[in-house]
């Protein structure tokens, strides 16, 4: 079973907590991450591009010159694709990019990526992380304490607004509650920062 070091907020190491081989000892499937990111990243598309057909661009009704006799190439509109200002040919329409992966691939890809943060010692785990107010200044404190000087994602059991808004505004740092949490975010942040109470809430939900 994977044992991680228990910090302070004052980066002292205050105990060990031993981690579920279910959820944080798994087998890597980077074929399950990387489908589990694309579809995340398909799911967050607008898909909102658009492009006129000849049919919706204006002008083009009358017939630019007569069929025969005048040594041109015949054409029926100044708006078909081959004429400059016309429609786009087989161009994008609004369009949903969504699609569902299967609930055993989405699992296995998160269980991946957690495992992979404990394999390359990424991950950080808490005592317990309370701020006195909202500040950045306090939050930036505590990381530099953890010696944290990359990419984190926090992950929270429940909703904390002074944890929250005083880690909104440090670049590359994200706060996510344990039910929020998905494999791109994990993969995407260097660190992964939890509490004692929030990994025990991972192992319960996705044990």
């Amino acid at each position: 079973m994977p044992k991680v070091d228990v910090y302070n907020m004052d980066g002292q190491k205050v105990g060990d907590m031993i981690l579920s081989d279910d959820i944080f000892g798994v087998e890597i499937n980077t074929v399950a991450m990387h489908a589990a990111v694309v579809n995340i990243l398909a799911n967050a598309r607008q898909g909102t591009q658009s492009t006129k057909t000849r049919a919706e661009v204006r002008g083009g009704g009358r017939k630019p010159w007569r069929q025969k006799g005048t040594g041109r190439a015949r054409h029926g509109s100044i708006r078909s694709p081959q004429w400059v200002g016309g429609g786009i040919a087989l161009g994008p329409k609004p369009r949903s990019y969504k699609y569902t992966l299967p609930k055993k691939v989405r699992r296995l890809a998160l269980k991946s990526a957690l495992s992979s943060k404990v394999l390359e010692n990424d991950i950080v785990v808490l005592d317990d992380l309370k701020l006195d107010e909202i500040k950045t200044k306090q939050m930036v404190k505590v990381l530099n304490n953890l010696k944290v000087d990359s990419s984190a994602l926090i992950v929270l059991p429940a909703v904390d607004e002074k944890v929250i808004k005083s880690s909104r505004n440090i670049c590359g740092v994200k706060t996510a509650l344990v039910n929020t949490i998905n494999t791109y975010d994990i993969l995407k942040y260097k660190k992964f920062i939890a509490t004692r109470e929030a990994i025990a809430k991972i192992e319960e939900v996705y044990a």
